[in-house]
């Protein structure tokens, strides 16, 4: 059974770090992928990031870039998504999804196959 279960979560105050967990099991991993999604209530779903297959390729959001990294570890099944400097405007809940494509993309969602239940993040001022 495919499963993608996001972690890590939760409230810190502006300029506090979190990092998010991503982690897989049901699908060969190492072929996919991820991509980090989110959406703030009221809002559209936004990409944040994303990490290919192997983990040589990149992306992030502008409104992140800087701030956030994101990592994999094909050895354990996990991407990781390390956020420093949260701005309230980072409130949202968070989901990675996985996707067997070249590179990677946070452009287009509908390219992630498989998505995870979502992690909430909270960041008061």
């Amino acid at each position: 059974q495919l499963q993608l279960v996001e972690s890590g979560g939760g409230l810190v105050q502006f300029g506090g770090s979190l990092r998010l967990s991503c982690a897989a099991s049901g699908f060969t991993w190492d072929y996919y992928a991820i991509g980090w999604f989110r959406q703030a209530p009221g809002k559209e779903r936004e990409g944040v990031s994303c990490i290919s297959s192997g983990g040589g390729t990149t992306n992030y959001a502008k409104s992140v870039e800087g701030r956030f990294t994101i990592s994999r570890d094909n050895t354990r099944n996990t991407v990781y998504l390390q956020m420093n400097s949260l701005k309230p405007e980072d409130t949202a809940v968070y989901y990675c999804a996985a996707g067997n494509l070249l590179g990677c993309q946070i452009t287009m969602a509908t390219v992630y196959g498989y998505w995870g239940q979502g992690t909430q993040v909270t960041v008061s001022s």
